[in-house]
């Protein structure tokens, strides 16, 4: 257990998680103190009863704050949107209903489509080695619904997708960087978004994490 009032971050060792990505950012944003806790995935460690036990779903990421434990990244992110709302706090979500609505159906979204493109542009692809193959008919076929949804949500300035930035536009950024990273060309538009969403700070305070030499993939 960790101290009163503490934030505990879990995540992996090789930080490439787009879902411990998400609630870092999220935490980072929100100008909170917090601390990462490494699990090794390869010893299964997420599976042993100190923390399976409290996670529940033996998942990365969870977060733990004041002995309340929060697995899944939206859910992460909903919470630290409550518990540590706006104005006192950044905002995660847009404030209008409506907005906030699309916002969550894009986050449910980039969590449960596009199998094949992250099968065959795997996060390991964007931080350690490139892929080399080229995507099948079903990677590119998610690629281009990708693509489709980014353009009609993108505004034509490439700036965030609801005026303000929100924890939505890190989470595309992140997949259309599956693609931008492995070399795949992105209309214009698309390509000045991602590449702007990608040089915000909490964004590089996560890609410039240090990380092993080489990834290990699990056994």
């Amino acid at each position: 257990m960790t101290e009163p009032g503490s934030l505990v971050l879990f995540g992996e060792p090789f930080w490439i998680s787009p879902y411990v990505f998400s609630s870092f950012v999220a935490l980072t944003e929100k100008g909170l103190p917090f601390t990462v806790r490494i699990l090794s995935l390869n010893d299964r460690e997420h599976h042993q009863p100190a923390y399976r036990d409290y996670a529940l779903t033996a998942t990365v990421p969870a977060l733990e704050h004041d002995g309340l434990w929060v697995a899944e990244s939206s859910a992460i992110n909903e919470y630290l949107e409550e518990r540590f709302a706006p104005p006192a706090h950044a905002p995660l979500l847009p404030r209008a209903i409506g907005q906030r609505a699309r916002a969550r159906h894009v986050t449910s979204w980039l969590r449960s489509d596009l199998m094949a493109l992250r099968d065959e542009r795997p996060t390991t692809s964007m931080f350690y080695e490139r892929a080399e193959t080229p995507l099948s008919p079903a990677g590119s076929a998610a690629a281009a619904t990708l693509v489709r949804v980014a353009d009609a949500l993108i505004p034509d300035s490439a700036g965030p997708l609801f005026g303000d930035w929100t924890i939505v536009d890190a989470d595309l950024a992140f997949m259309l960087h599956r693609l931008l990273l492995n070399g795949h060309a992105l209309p214009a538009k698309i390509r000045a978004y991602a590449e702007a969403q990608w040089q915000r700070p909490s964004v590089r305070a996560y890609v410039e994490h240090a990380r092993p030499a080489a990834f290990v993939p699990r056994p």
